[in-house]
């Protein structure tokens, strides 16, 4: 078995609404034999991987996919399960899977979901080699696989803390995204209203708060200005000032690094020299300078502080076993360890405990060692500290927390400058104030972990994570409005038109187009920028108020949707183009490409009242989304019963573009006044402007706004390339557009001949990438348009045709019209020699409008001169 094409669809896409991998997976020798023909494979692959009997199938019951393999299935189908089962073993659960045939005898689309990217690939891998193996009767190390997919799912798994404050942040519909693939750092909400985390540092957390909050001496010294209780004592750098330090403090002392976090170096209660010694040698391994500070009774505690209010309080305790009086220490903390609640880091509710010289202290201290057997019911400390991270439990206690000391914590959290803190403090009794001996407030962490207020070990969990969101984000769903626009012809135009008319009315805009990204209306990255990182490009910039986004039927197929959902989704038609590619082989398939886009929004969504498959898009929107209907024709029955239903809507009526809100109709402007409508003989921009009007609507934009907007956009060489740019060539008119598929031909030559006084020319081609069909129907299209047809070839990918062989088809289909040259610049010329001044030329360009002048510049250097510098403008 070999895979043809592997694509990773991160966002919403053609095959389901969460992210997944697509694969074309040719089964080769393995193409006709199903999975009851091979002896022993069920069995085999059942005791393997077991979870598979619990997987539904298109039986969809419960063991569906078992009937399947007894019945027979091809072994594409059974390498999509075993992906599916691999990446809940290695602790990545997911569950959507679907297998279809592909574009040729043997191939199979493959698609799986996936929770982390980088497992699902290796789980694919796997599953490929597995069921392969098993198929041809071989044995597979499944347990080393799974062994390097648990730890890739590890190594690349976000922090629980972090997880929780990204969980309350899908659940208040806040998008975010992961900057880095291993680091814990996420950007929370779109342009403007982005916020940074990293772990549970926010990007309002300032840095030298963060440096205070590291200086342990330094957060005393402003606490003791605040009046908040902290123990006495000082900052040593040798083991000598730490035993004097200890001396002059008196009793027992907890000796600990300045900088140090997450419990490591800190040993408590050492009463001797030599017991300061070691615990100096030991802090000395996480930092060079020590403090050295007065021990204080009582339980540890520690109290989360966010948005300027106590969120949580916990009561933490060290790790313990408790003996039954045959196991060793070493051997409790090895069955304690393997409990499904613990992990390495911070990767589990609880970590493991560890088995090294602060435990060994702990446990001498009580007169035990790692091989003590304790005797049953006898509990055993093993640290001296109680944080979660060196194998502590925690209880909740916010409810016991008093006023006073809700109100000293939030003190001293602003003291230090922090926004969200957590705040170690030891006393003896939680439920009355710090005050008279009761404790002291013994550090603050910049970065604390929550997940012992999520998942308490006793008490009431907390929602700490959406506590730290609210902080963030208050009551904002950290999104700018966001319109998508997709269709067959015209998006980029429509695109535009948005863009515009949001710039002219003062938002800061953002936009991606087939030509490029654009940031308030300059462009900063050129090329076809229609597709997932295009879309990631603008959201994620900190400047951009308001987005538009192309979307184009490459991007949806190859990557998917570059954002989860969009306030408003335009769908300006669907007809044929690109089919073949991708699998997508109907008008109806291509439709439903289409609507991954219009089942994206979330407020409204405009479609073509003119276009039936449009029309179909209505009954798949999530509930709740408003359909806007727009048509040149205003007496399109769709669009007039969903007006006399009091739905909004756009069209044109005696010339006039109008808007009707539900209530009323309002004329915007006159068709004659949009530039972009070339005197109201450009219909299909008439039909992009009117979607571009009633997307702005939905947004809330006054009808002032819209109509400015679309009255001084201007379809040029410039600011929209390739798009309806009309030349006057010594009174020829010279259309310039990037047509290629049967509907824009036929568009354009309905405008050309509304624009001419004489004949209609066409100088046309075709990307090399469409069927034979297509380039038929785009010859037929222009045989009904224009007087005189040249088809040429833009060179291109040909699907392995001859050169001339794609000009041929076009040219056979449009009949007696046409004729070919198969050089742009010759093919130029010579419709060029034969217009007289009144008549006008399409010119359907390749590449850029540099192929006109590059052909004029031998036989008319002014008019080419002219246009060059129309183009540079």
């Amino acid at each position: 078995m070999k895979i043809i094409e592997q694509r990773v669809l991160r966002g919403r896409n053609y095959y389901c609404d969460q992210p997944c991998l697509m694969t074309v997976l040719d089964l080769q020798q393995h193409a006709a034999r199903l999975t009851h023909e091979l002896p022993g494979f069920d069995e085999r692959l059942l005791a393997a991987l077991p979870s598979l009997v619990e997987h539904r199938c298109s039986a969809g019951k419960d063991v569906g996919f078992v009937q399947a393999l007894r019945a027979g299935t091809n072994l594409a189908h059974v390498v999509e399960h075993v992906t599916l089962a691999l990446q809940c073993e290695a602790g990545t659960t997911t569950s959507f899977g679907r297998t279809r045939p592909g574009d040729a005898p043997g191939q199979y689309r493959v698609v799986t979901s996936y929770a982390t990217e980088q497992v699902v690939q290796d789980a694919f891998d796997t599953a490929l080699a597995l069921v392969t193996a098993l198929a041809d009767g071989q044995d597979f190390d499944l347990g080393a696989a799974l062994a390097a997919l648990r730890d890739t799912a590890e190594r690349h798994a976000i922090g629980t803390s972090t997880g929780a404050i990204l969980r309350a942040a899908r659940q208040r519909g806040i998008p975010y995204v992961r900057l880095t693939e291993q680091a814990n750092m996420f950007l929370l909400g779109w342009g403007t209203q982005q916020k940074r985390l990293q772990a549970t540092i926010t990007g309002d957390t300032g840095h030298i708060a963060v440096e205070i909050a590291c200086d342990k001496n330094l957060t005393k010294a402003l606490l003791q200005q605040a009046g908040v209780p902290v123990p006495r004592g000082t900052a040593v750098r040798a083991v000598e000032e730490a035993q004097r330090a200890a001396r002059r403090l008196g009793g027992l002392v907890t000796v600990k690094p300045l900088d140090g976090n997450h419990g490591r170096g800190v040993t408590t209660r050492c009463g001797t020299p030599e017991e300061v010694a070691t615990a100096f040698a030991r802090a000395r391994e996480h930092g060079r300078t020590i403090i050295v500070e007065r021990f204080i009774e009582g339980d540890d505690y520690r109290i989360l502080v966010a948005g300027g209010r106590v969120v949580a309080a916990a009561r933490r305790r060290p790790p313990q076993v408790t003996g039954d009086g045959s196991s060793t220490i070493r051997q409790l903390v090895e069955i304690e360890n393997a409990n499904p609640a613990r992990g390495d880091g911070h990767t589990n509710i609880l970590t493991k405990i560890p088995l090294d010289g602060l435990t060994a202290t702990a446990l001498a201290e009580q007169g035990h060692t790692f091989d003590s057997v304790l005797p049953a019911g006898v509990t055993a400390r093993l640290r001296g500290n109680a944080n979660l991270s060196s194998g502590g439990t925690a209880e909740d206690v916010t409810d016991l927390l008093p006023a006073l000391t809700r109100t000293l914590c939030v003190r001293a959290v602003q003291k230090v400058g922090l926004d969200v803190a957590g705040i170690d403090l030891v006393c003896r009794d939680i439920s009355a104030p710090l005050a008279d001996g009761n404790g002291a407030v013994i550090e603050i962490n910049a970065a604390p972990g929550i997940r012992m207020h999520e998942y308490p070990s006793a008490g009431t969990p907390r929602d700490a994570g959406a506590a730290i969101v609210e902080s963030m984000f208050g009551d904002s769903d950290g999104r700018i409005p966001v319109i998508a626009v997709t269709g067959t012809n015209g998006k980029t135009t429509t695109t535009l038109m948005l863009e515009h008319t949001a710039r002219q009315a003062g938002l800061n805009t953002g936009c991606t187009t087939t030509e490029g990204v654009y940031i308030d209306g300059a462009m900063v990255q050129r090329g076809d920028c229609s597709g997932y990182w295009s879309a990631r490009s603008v959201l994620t910039a900190p400047e951009v108020e308001f987005a538009v986004l192309e979307t184009a039927r490459g991007g949806i197929m190859k990557r998917g949707l570059g954002y989860d959902t969009c306030d408003v989704a335009v769908v300006l038609n669907v007809t044929a183009d690109h089919l073949g590619m991708d699998g997508i082989d109907t008008l109806e398939q291509l439709a439903d490409v289409k609507a991954v886009v219009a089942r994206s929004a979330r407020k409204a969504c405009v479609l073509n009242a003119e276009d039936p498959l449009c029309v179909q898009m209505a009954s798949s929107l999530p509930e709740g989304v408003e359909v806007i209907y727009f048509a040149v024709d205003a007496d399109a029955p769709v669009l007039l019963r969903h007006l006399e239903n009091k739905g909004r809507g756009a069209y044109l009526q005696d010339g006039a573009l109008i808007l009707a809100d539900g209530q009323a109709r309002h004329r915007l402007l006159w068709a004659e006044e949009m530039p972009a409508a070339v005197e109201g003989t450009a219909r299909h921009n008439i039909a992009n402007g009117l979607a571009a009007a009633a997307a702005l609507m939905a947004c809330r934009f006054g009808m002032g706004d819209i109509a400015d907007g679309l009255a001084s956009f201007v379809c040029d060489g410039h600011g929209n390339p390739l798009r309806t740019n009309i030349y006057d060539v010594r009174g020829i008119k010279v259309i310039v557009d990037y047509a290629h598929n049967p509907a824009a031909y036929q568009a354009l030559g309905e405008m050309a001949r509304s624009l001419t006084r004489g004949r209609a020319h066409a100088v046309v081609t075709s990307p090399g990438d469409r069927r034979d069909d297509t380039l038929a129907a785009i010859g037929a299209a222009c045989a009904a348009a224009f007087d005189e047809v040249l088809v040429y070839e833009w060179p291109c990918e040909d699907r392995g045709r001859a050169r001339g062989e794609r000009a041929a088809v076009i040219a056979a289909s449009a009949g007696a019209v046409a004729s070919v040259e198969l050089d742009c610049g010759e093919a130029l010329r010579a419709s060029l020699g034969r217009c007289q001044p009144g008549d006008v030329l399409l010119f359907a360009c390749g590449s850029s409008a540099d192929e006109l002048v590059d052909a004029l510049r031998p036989s008319d250097p002014e008019s080419a001169e002219r246009i060059a510098q129309a183009l540079m403008a």
